[in-house]
């Protein structure tokens, strides 16, 4: 192990902080747990020398050993030479001695959430490294102005915010304070993509960009598994296959470690008031018992050991989930409407082989709506995914209708019409009429209560909400609504479809949102607010989402293509069904759907569009 001895500290002053400044070569990281050693790891494959300080001896011996085994794995998948190999592993030092940072011109800090422990840091470091040496905070929650306000040198203080793991995730978020001085951010933001990463430059406030959105709809989730609305695995699944995201949100609670969670809450809650910041009491009761995620082997979910991504049954495990006995037979499907979700939910029954009757207002609308499904089918058939002969057997199997009286016979009634609480009403008071005894009764709305629709019927304990998702061919969430009226026979016969059509289910309650909704468009409405208070740009935001969160589509890309009218729609109810003030609609979102600015259908949201 290397140890530098003390060689005092520079004399050369603050000014040195010039744009003209040579490019940062010697970069000291301190603290050696993952993060540390994946950022020491990206600098030594960029050609920096790299100090890496640890008071712990066996950390920075892991550090090196995580090198050694990165590395060799890199020269097995042909990624570098074994030369280069050797490079790497020179240009890395470690050291338990905070003074083997002396020659550095970049310090990183890596280590635990908290203001003393850095704050220690960095009065050692004014006491090592030089005036116009740069220290950054790899803090996500920690205020980087109050750090800086403590350093002897507040200009050369900086946030610099890699995402894990860092050597594969391309954001770093590059947090100025007042103090700060702009070389400083030039120089590191130069670094950050001389690394290969996309490094987006902010103001200082806890979570930042990507934290910031991330974090309140984590908490949010855990609320929603606290109060038992749903099961941890359907709510993971729902976030999942609902939305595209690579983690469900407890999955990730436990990876990012449950107490680290809480810390960044706390701090955020203390920045903005915001209830929805307020951390679910179930952190803290897990964090207190220890039992924060993947490193302790036990947070939401059970794994197999410490440390461990293998997840195990545990008591919370449900022996019997979404169970199918007892259902009711479904041969026959009815399906009211001839817009994009009813052609879409038609081809996925008429695909599975039932028979589906698809009712429009008119039989022209109900005959476009089945040629919009033939088309469908065609590309299908084009890409490999279906022969011709499947396709047409399809087709045979829907019947257009132009009145729900055509729903006579069918098993399965489900509406997606208009997302308009009367007009879906008024039409379960036609299926209470034509649909047979036994037929099940299902609505797919997104927003508004299952229950309303159901009470417009003689047999509220036949309806159930069968939320698809768009497009309903290619999704595979569908979110089962029970109602407290719903009976237990007609959940189960919503998840014997789902499985016939093959598609996921997932079990939630009768209430604003359901699981996706619920979670999702708070941290849409969060992101627009991010906007109106000038703190960073949809471009930033969309880019710190995608590189630093791994979403598929940025909040801003999302909202466009959802359509902001919609999006508006949804958060008012949102907003009316908790009256939670932080859910309350954002300003700028309320006057671009004034102004007309409704995303892509109209041309213009928050980006401009070319017309079609």
């Amino acid at each position: 192990m290397d140890r530098l001895p003390h060689t005092g500290v520079s004399t050369t002053s603050p000014s040195d902080l010039s744009p003209s400044r040579a490019p940062l070569t010697t970069v000291a990281v301190v603290g050696l747990g993952t993060m540390g050693t994946g950022i020491a790891e990206i600098l030594a494959r960029a050609g920096r020398e790299v100090i890496g300080v640890d008071i712990n001896e066996s950390a920075c011996r892991r550090a090196v050993t995580a090198l050694e085994v990165a590395t060799a794995r890199a020269v097995h998948r042909e990624r570098i030479s074994e030369r280069e190999r050797a490079g790497i592993l020179d240009r890395f030092r470690i050291s338990t001695d905070l003074r083997a940072a002396a020659d550095a011109e970049l310090v990183i800090e890596v280590v635990p959430e908290d203001y003393d422990t850095k704050h220690e840091i960095f009065a050692a470091l004014d006491t090592v490294v030089s005036p116009s040496a740069i220290i950054a905070t790899g803090t996500n929650a920690l205020s980087v102005t109050r750090l800086a306000a403590e350093s002897a040198h507040p200009e050369r203080v900086l946030g610099l915010h890699f995402f894990n793991p860092a050597p594969a995730m391309k954001l770093v978020e590059i947090v100025s304070s007042v103090l700060t001085a702009p070389a400083a951010i030039e120089a590191v933001t130069a670094l950050a993509r001389d690394l290969g990463k996309e490094p987006v430059a902010l103001g200082d406030r806890p979570g930042f960009v990507a934290d910031g959105l991330l974090f309140g709809y984590l908490n949010q989730a855990a609320t929603m598994y606290e109060a038992k609305y749903a099961a941890r695995e359907d709510i993971d699944a729902a976030m999942r296959l609902g939305c595209g995201l690579p983690m469900g949100p407890l999955a990730l609670l436990d990876l990012i470690g449950i107490d680290t969670a809480r810390t960044v809450l706390e701090a955020m809650y203390a920045a903005s008031g915001d209830r929805l910041h307020a951390p679910a009491p179930i952190l803290g009761q897990l964090s207190e018992a220890g039992l924060t995620g993947r490193k302790a082997g036990r947070g939401f979910y059970t794994y197999e050991a410490p440390g461990s991504a293998t997840v195990v049954p545990d008591a919370a495990t449900a022996e019997v989930r979404h169970s199918t006995e007892g259902a009711r037979p479904v041969r026959a499907v009815g399906v009211a409407g001839s817009g994009t979700m009813a052609s879409g939910i038609a081809e996925v029954f008429a695909k599975a082989g039932l028979e589906v009757v698809l009712a429009g207002r008119t039989l022209e609308k109900a005959e476009r709506a089945k040629a919009r499904i033939g088309k469908s089918l065609e590309r299908s058939v084009s890409k490999g995914r279906m022969t011709e002969r499947a396709r047409e057997q399809a087709l045979e199997r829907i019947t257009a209708a132009d009145a729900l009286d055509a729903f006579a016979e069918v098993d399965l009634a489900v509406e997606a019409v208009a997302e308009d609480l009367v007009v879906k009403r008024e039409l379960f008071k036609v299926l209470d009429k034509v649909c047979k005894p036994g037929a099940v009764l299902a609505t797919t709305t997104s927003s508004l209560p299952v229950v309303a629709c159901a009470r417009a019927t003689s047999r509220p304990q036949d309806v159930v909400g069968l939320h698809f998702f768009n497009p309903a061919p290619a999704m595979k969430l569908v979110e089962v609504v029970r109602t407290v009226l719903t009976a237990d026979d007609v959940r189960a016969t919503a998840h014997a479809v789902c499985a016939a059509v093959g598609k996921h289910p997932v079990d939630c309650g009768d209430r604003a949102g359901f699981i996706v909704n619920a979670l999702l468009f708070p941290y849409l409405n969060n992101a627009v607010k991010m906007v109106q208070e000038h703190y960073a740009t949809p471009d930033a935001i969309d880019a710190a989402m995608k590189l630093g969160g791994g979403y598929p589509m940025g909040p801003f890309e999302l909202l466009d293509v959802v359509g902001l009218d919609v999006s508006l729609a949804i958060e008012r109810v949102l907003h009316r069904e908790f009256r939670e003030p932080g859910l309350a609609p954002a300003p700028l979102l309320e006057h671009l759907v004034a102004a007309g600015c409704l995303g892509r259908k109209t041309g213009r949201g928050f980006r401009e569009y070319a017309k079609a």
